[in-house]
């Protein structure tokens, strides 16, 4: 059966409340022994032109899923893992609030901690999402990912 891509990007800000359904979810998986968790928060970086206030994130949402499902495929054959989750936010995320959710479970710990790692760092590099920071009331500056 031929896996497709899963959506991954959720309108607006990634809640504790999705955070928290997502890790009980689990409880009843007995097999993992591991997870682990990264959460993206939008900075309030002070800029030349001002303090970030937040980012309006936009993709090109097809190629954008494409590469996900390759990066997600690729992390799924290296690593052995019970479950992976990805969610990225879309649209206007204030300083503060949660833009990157990335969940990785695992019979071992070690796995779930590398390839979160990985999926990290590969998200930022590779899946074509961009964000604006929106700096006061009249100011945008296009963001790069470090």
């Amino acid at each position: 059966m031929e896996r497709k891509p899963k959506n991954i990007f959720v309108e607006g800000p990634i809640t504790p409340i999705k955070i928290g359904n997502s890790i009980e979810n689990h409880s009843k998986k007995t097999g993992i022994g591991g997870h682990s968790i990264f959460l993206g928060q939008v900075r309030a970086d002070v800029k030349e032109e001002g303090t970030v206030k937040g980012i309006e994130y936009t993709c090109y949402e097809e190629m954008a899923l494409e590469k996900a499902f390759e990066i997600r495929e690729d992390v799924f054959a290296k690593y052995p893992l019970t479950c992976m989750h990805i969610y990225h936010s879309l649209g206007y995320i204030k300083a503060g609030e949660i833009c990157l959710f990335v969940f990785t479970s695992s019979k071992h710990r070690k796995a779930a901690i590398d390839a979160c790692e990985e999926l990290v760092e590969r998200i930022k590099k590779e899946v074509p999402i961009w964000g604006k920071e929106i700096i006061g009331e009249e100011k945008a500056v296009w963001k790069e990912n470090k």
